[in-house]
Formats: C-alpha cells, structure tokens, sequence
C-alpha cells in the first residue's frame, strides 16, 4: 500500500513537470520560429498573451494594442500552465500502457489534435483564437505533446530506478 502511494504520488509529480516542462519548451520553439520566420515579435507574443488571458479576464484585454501588460501576462501563464499541465496528465495516462517509440508518436499526435480541438472547437467559445490558426502553431502543439510524453516517461523511469526493490 505504501509503495503504491509513493508510486501514485511520484506519477502525478512527473505528469505536473512533464506538463511544466513541455508547456516551456512549446513556447520557447513557438519564440524561436517567430523570431525566424515573421517580423511580429513581440507584438505577437503579446497578442497571444492578451488573447489567452481574454478567457478569464474577458474580451475588454484583446488587442489592439498588443503591448506588455502585466496582468495580461500573469492571467496568460497561469491559464497556459494550467492548461498544460491538465494536457500532459490526459496525455500521462491515454498512453501508459504503450511502449516508448508509439507513446511518442501518440504524443505527436495528442499535440495535433490538441491544436484542431483549440483551434477550430473552442474558437466556439472563444472566436478571437481563429487568428493564431497557423503551421507555427500546428508544429508547437506536435512539439508540445512530444516533450510531454517524453518528459513523463523520462521521470517515471528515474523514479522506477531510485525505488528500491521490493520481492
């Protein structure tokens, strides 16, 4: 009972960090091609910022303009983080069972599908996202839900190693 617990309570520590992790690596390659492939930054980080923060916040916070507010950004990386982290954990556990090299593919494709459900379904609710509809946004999702998983699995097996073994 008590290794399950430790086991349990280690399972979701390193589904909260893959989702961390995951959540910072995205944003960071998401930079990254910003930064190579238009002339936006950092107007478009801020708009993405005010746009994320916008579902909490409400519509009075969406651009224009799109500047550094601090409150925005703050709304913006709490929703992000925790949107991330809740991601990681479904992610975490769709695909415990499979081995590494189809988990990861599986992780690819979560990211993908995370993007069409976003970017298509929830634009429902939350219609000023339509405009972030792009292949940056496409590859940072894939991105998204590799480093996840392989992140996950990474901490899983440190922990599985530093258990003692129990016959």
């Amino acid at each position: 009972m008590a290794n399950c617990r430790m086991n349990c309570q280690s399972g979701w520590r390193a589904m909260i960090w893959a989702g961390v992790m995951a959540g910072v690596v995205s944003t960071l390659i998401q930079i990254l091609l910003w930064l190579i492939f238009t002339d936006d930054f950092p107007a478009i980080l801020y708009r993405d910022a005010r746009l994320t923060a916008a579902m909490v916040l409400g519509s009075s916070v969406l651009p224009p303009p799109a500047t550094f507010d601090v409150g925005v950004m703050l709304a913006a990386t709490l929703i992000h983080f925790t949107i991330s982290i809740t991601c990681a954990a479904v992610l975490a556990i769709s695909v415990a069972r499979l081995d590494t090299i189809p988990a990861l593919l599986a992780g690819i494709g979560f990211g993908v599908a995370l993007y069409v459900v976003n970017l298509y379904g929830f634009t429902a609710i939350f219609p000023w996202f339509a405009q972030t509809r792009g292949w940056i946004t496409l590859i940072v999702h894939g991105i998204f839900g590799l480093t996840a998983i392989s992140v996950y699995r990474w901490l899983e097996i440190r922990n599985a190693r530093s258990q003692p073994d129990v016959h």
